[in-house]
């Protein structure tokens, strides 16, 4: 959980109470400490730079840009 306000709702409180979950305690809605936001953002970016014009090329230009993604930088975002 992230405190994202679906996790916080008097619902979702009501049910971990209930059934004895204990959570952590975690920075509200933080995606700089979540790696794989860093990852997204990126492939958002190249994606972007191609300039898809529909559906198909889009997911084809996704699956591309995503194999060109290294190992090591997905291992420097975890590392950061």
């Amino acid at each position: 959980m992230d405190n994202d306000p679906k996790h916080t709702s008097k619902v979702a409180a009501k049910w971990l109470k209930d059934n004895k979950v204990k959570a952590l305690e975690w920075p509200s809605q933080s995606p700089d400490l979540n790696p794989i936001e860093h990852l997204w953002a990126e492939l958002k970016k190249c994606v972007r730079a191609r300039r898809p014009t529909n559906l198909t090329q889009l997911h084809q230009l996704c699956q591309e840009e995503w194999a060109k993604i290294h190992p090591t930088y997905c291992g420097k975002l975890v590392e950061g």
